[in-house]
């Protein structure tokens, strides 16, 4: 499989992640949406709930007491990292569960956009959710050396930076990762498409990453991600 290079228009990710919200309204994937929902539910509303109560104590222990006067500079810088990094284990930890009811809606929302019968390449709920662990493990792989970056005097200035571009790409290949998998597509073979698109996929992902730290909004923007990201494959296959 091949990706035609005009994924890397932003335009066209923003096209189709707007396309996304609108189907959520779709007769024939409501049935795909209810169990993706309340576990996304569940899953912010405990991050919620761990951030209000622990969150600011974590802080000022990675606060130095020489670096007490920088407080009012660096307080917000760590709140925003820690925010990131949490934002970002709940959502993976939701996909996990998820996994086997995204692989359907992608394939459902395939069906209903192609308008035609869809061969698409059924995978074992135990290979999807294998397929989730390794993705997982790939990105905690890259963000221990962000962790590192975020707790250095001076260099964890730029951390907030780093982690939103490691959000953004890591959230697109999260999401692109359903309506590949369908197609039998790997997860090694996911990270080398979306290289070749990488620009169109970082807006993706960025803006996906942005709805997921609105309250309320965020439970319903990782299943319109992947009819988003369903639509998004099926333009650039297409071409």
């Amino acid at each position: 499989m091949q990706f035609d290079k005009k994924g890397n228009n932003p335009v066209l990710a923003v096209s189709c992640l707007l396309k996304g919200v609108k189907l959520l309204a779709h007769p024939g994937l409501r049935q795909f949406l209810i169990i993706p929902v309340l576990i996304n539910v569940l899953m912010y509303s405990i991050m919620l709930f761990l951030g209000y109560h622990y969150v600011g104590e974590l802080i000022e222990q990675f606060i130095p007491s020489w670096l007490q006067w920088l407080s009012w500079v660096l307080w917000p810088l760590f709140f925003i990292s820690f925010f990131i990094v949490g934002f970002f284990t709940f959502t993976v930890l939701a996909n996990i569960l998820s996994a086997p009811f995204y692989g359907k809606l992608a394939a459902k929302t395939l069906a209903i956009t192609g308008g035609q019968t869809v061969d698409v390449i059924e995978q074992p709920v135990t290979k999807v959710v294998s397929a989730e662990l390794r993705r997982a493990g790939y990105f905690v792989s890259r963000a221990l050396p962000l962790l590192i970056v975020s707790i250095i005097p001076g260099v964890n200035l730029l951390a907030p930076f780093l982690w939103g571009f490691f959000g953004a790409w890591g959230v697109a290949l999260e999401y692109l990762a359903y309506p590949l998998e369908n197609e039998g597509v790997l997860f090694g073979e996911q990270r080398q498409l979306v290289k070749g698109v990488k620009l169109g996929a970082l807006s993706f992902g960025g803006l996906v990453a942005l709805g997921l730290t609105l309250p309320v909004v965020n439970i319903i923007v990782a299943p319109a991600a992947v009819i988003a990201a369903t639509l998004y494959v099926h333009e650039l296959k297409r071409s």
